[in-house]
């Protein structure tokens, strides 16, 4: 009897041990996102990283509140045909170091679907982890890296990346300027998101003739730029093309009109919107900016919906910027990849945005596209101009193949 429960309990134990084993591995697999169990059917969860805090925390705070809301509206109306979205993120700080544990986090612990991500140094870094977690991935950042679907199968650009913006902005420039042959400087920061563009702008600019004079490298946090500033002058450009965001573009402006340079100033997307024109002042009158999302003061069918959800809070349009725009609207495109997947899981997520053609965003950006062979879903922009302290739209969307 006692060699019989021995022999028992130790048939017992290797079978605990085996279950133990499967369990473990089929931990691994669901850390993958292609599990279908990271939904249960009734919701989805989406991963999201913010940068509040950081170095780019005055466009990522009003981008994070557009991307959390537009959830919150999409759920009051009865959710992606009755499945709930559940949004789970966290302020990373524009730390990449950070957002790699973030990232880790949503997938190991959280087991989301998808990922709403950020920067342009942690999206590029998390790109090998992405593709193989087969996890779908809206980064903030619209580096023309994302493009190349070999290194990053997994990654969607939901608007066009700063080197087609660049490039968007040296062809207007040579299509408008009056005299001789214009010249350009380039403003940017020391990252990756402000390297992303330099030189393809460049080489865009030597092959239709625009002249680059000058480059000044300035922190993004940058609070003076007055030796950096006093350099450009004396490169006297026509243009000055800025890949910063609203508080070091703000410091250029201010620092260009304490020196009385006359040169036309142009900000790729980051740096365009209402926070540089409250934070600058009179500086920015004249700026010129790439609009890449609407600004919530435009008349456009498309702000029907935010407007609808701000006044159930309180609020209205006058209250939020067009970042706060640029993230609703990347919120709702991943909306409908979801909307269009059999499966709930990131396999099944990323070919439903891959079904997505001529999203329609009621005038909120350029309708976008995907398809197996291109994550880029547009490359579209407009110009906008501050005139009495407002940026105003100046152009219909356009691009450089244009």
């Amino acid at each position: 009897m006692i060699k019989t429960y021995a022999k028992s309990t130790m048939l017992l134990l290797c079978f605990m041990l085996l279950m133990g084993m499967l369990v473990a591995c089929s931990g691994d697999e669901g850390a993958a996102g292609g599990d279908a169990e990271a939904s249960d059917g009734n919701t989805v969860k989406i991963g999201a990283l913010f940068d509040i805090t950081g170095g780019t925390g005055d466009v990522g705070t009003p981008y994070s509140e557009g991307e959390k809301a537009y959830y919150e509206y999409l759920n009051s109306q009865g959710g992606i045909d009755g499945v709930q979205v559940e949004l789970i993120g966290d302020d990373y700080a524009y730390d990449m170091a950070k957002g790699q544990r973030l990232y880790q986090e949503l997938r190991d612990k959280d087991n989301v679907s998808a990922i709403l991500g950020w920067g342009t140094a942690d999206t590029e870094a998390l790109r090998q982890q992405v593709a193989n977690d087969q996890l779908p991935y809206f980064s903030a950042s619209y580096s023309e890296n994302l493009k190349n679907l070999e290194e990053s199968p997994y990654n969607f650009l939901t608007a066009a990346t700063y080197s087609d913006q660049g490039r968007a902005v040296v062809q207007w420039i040579k299509e408008n300027h009056e005299g001789d042959n214009p010249t350009l400087a380039l403003l940017y920061n020391d990252t990756a998101f402000g390297r992303s563009p330099i030189e393809d702008i460049k080489a865009y600019a030597a092959e239709v003739g625009v002249e680059v004079v000058d480059e000044q490298v300035i922190p993004v946090t940058a609070t003076e730029a007055q030796s950096q500033m006093l350099n450009m002058q004396e490169a006297a450009p026509d243009y000055a093309i800025i890949q910063q965001t609203w508080g070091a573009t703000a410091t250029i402006l201010r620092e260009a009109q304490t020196l009385g340079i006359d040169t036309q100033f142009i900000g790729l997307n980051w740096a365009t919107g209402e926070g540089v024109v409250e934070i600058a002042g009179d500086a920015a009158e004249g700026m010129l900016g790439v609009v890449t999302h609407a600004f919530p003061y435009e008349d456009l069918e498309g702000l029907a919906e935010m407007e609808e959800y701000l006044e159930s809070k309180g609020e209205s349009l006058e209250d939020v910027s067009q970042k706060f725009v640029q993230g609703w609207v990347t919120a709702k495109i991943m909306a409908e990849g979801i909307g269009n997947a059999e499966e709930l899981n990131g396999e099944g997520i990323r070919k439903g945005i891959e079904q997505i053609k001529d999203m329609d965003l009621g005038g909120l950006a350029a309708p976008v596209t995907f398809s197996e062979d291109n994550h880029a879903g547009t490359n579209q922009v407009r110009l906008a101009e501050v005139k009495n302290g407002k940026f105003e739209v100046i152009t219909d969307y356009f691009s450089y193949e244009d």
